[in-house]
């Protein structure tokens, strides 16, 4: 429901910029509702409406893509606008939780405003109604069997877990926030008093610009590790680095990446990366996508070229999900080198914590091989660290036996 609220809004921007659309977009934000009394979860947008042809069209015909038909008729004016919608069928999982779902729409157009309601049989009705303003406002009736969909803490872990950096706002309810406001008295040491006031605001579950969507240049090292923070609230260390990923062309990818100091005990489960296209969530089964050996960082990938309906069996036989492994992997060797070049004796001190990444990389990757051979180190009984190249020199003299092997002791 809520990605269909944001492609109607997408939309509305994008034909906005053409001057297509009358008068001010204003507010966009989307909201949802539940009202528990009455069995009914609301989802209202301010964006594009639509008109009795409209809804007869979309909703009516199973599997026709209203999205990929706007991105169709767009794609020379706009670059998709964002769109998220593809197969068709959104609408219709409202049934799987619904005994009844209720549409009022009203077109960015003069065209009158709609009522179309459906119990999840072939009939529906469709009447002209009262709905003053643009947008499209989705009730669902919850079935009894569905009840657990009207607790406010399972709509609001449902939105932090797959809206959470959906590109327009989203609210639900409102939260109660404090600030400090002069009580007009000043204390003893003439300081002035204040006093902790409470006021209610929206409650907005998403943040609609994460840092992977904007410019390395204007993001500074704090701003990594707060949307670290953002991403991972319970996890209490600084990642040790991280990279940040920008490519579009030949394929389309964006995303952070941060090296977690490791535990002691190995935690894979926890905290992975999360997968993502054009800000939707997708999953956090990145197995395929990312090097295994790289499974161990944490972070964000976004890809518009990874479908939503994302599969083992597709991951293994698509060109593009190749190509954005290999290029992972060439990033990650890039920082590693960098930073060995840049402060070998920094690097020095991270390689208790990097060590498994590399080494189980330098194991599994032939590629990476090559490139971590020139930055991965020996410690020696002294602590002195070495790369490979470095003690090979060093022992030549001495371990060469008659065969005129090279003997590493261990």
């Amino acid at each position: 429901m809520i990605s269909n609220a944001v492609d109607a809004t997408q939309k509305l921007k994008a034909m906005s910029s053409l001057g297509e659309v009358k008068g001010e977009v204003g507010d966009v934000t989307i909201e949802v509702k539940v009202d528990k009394k009455k069995k009914l979860i609301s989802v209202i947008d301010r964006g594009i409406g639509m008109s009795e042809e409209e809804v007869k069209k979309y909703i009516n015909q199973i599997a026709f893509s209203g999205a990929e038909e706007f991105v169709e008729k767009y794609k020379d004016k706009t670059d998709g606008a964002n769109i998220i919608g593809h197969f068709g069928l959104g609408f219709y999982s409202s049934f799987m939780v619904s005994e009844k779902v209720t549409i009022r729409t009203k077109s960015h157009t003069d065209a009158p405003a709609v009522q179309w309601e459906c119990d999840g049989s072939p009939n529906f009705k469709i009447k002209e109604c009262d709905k003053k303003d643009r947008g499209t406002e989705i009730i669902l009736n919850v079935a009894d069997d569905s009840t657990e969909f009207l607790e406010d803490q399972r709509i609001q872990s449902l939105l932090t877990k797959y809206c959470k950096f959906m590109m327009v706002p989203i609210k639900f309810g409102t939260k109660d926030e404090y600030k400090d406001v002069p009580t007009g008295k000043k204390d003893k040491d003439g300081k002035e008093e204040t006093k902790s006031e409470k006021y209610t605001v929206d409650n907005i579950i998403n943040n609609p610009e994460p840092a992977w969507t904007k410019a390395p240049s204007s993001l500074k090292d704090e701003d990594y590790k707060n949307f670290y923070r953002e991403l991972y609230p319970m996890n209490f260390e600084d990642p040790l680095f991280h990279i940040h990923l920008n490519v579009d062309y030949p394929f389309n990818l964006t995303g952070i990446l941060y090296f977690p100091k490791l535990q002691k005990t190995l935690e894979i489960q926890k905290d992975r990366i999360q997968l993502y296209s054009n800000q939707v969530y997708v999953t956090d089964t990145v197995e395929g996508i990312v090097p295994d050996f790289l499974t161990l960082l944490k972070g964000v990938l976004d890809s518009p070229d990874i479908p939503l309906n994302v599969s083992r069996s597709y991951l293994q036989s698509d060109g593009n999900v190749k190509k954005i492994s290999n290029h992972i992997m060439k990033k990650v060797a890039d920082k590693l080198e960098e930073m060995f070049k840049d402060n070998r004796e920094d690097f020095e001190k991270k390689w208790d914590d990097l060590k498994l990444f590399i080494e189980y990389g330098m194991i599994t990757e032939e590629k990476f091989y090559e490139r971590a051979s020139r930055f991965a180190l020996f410690r020696n009984t002294e602590g002195k660290s070495f790369t490979y190249e470095e003690y090979e020199k060093i022992i030549k003299e001495n371990q060469t036996d008659r065969n005129n092997n090279l003997i590493y002791l261990y």
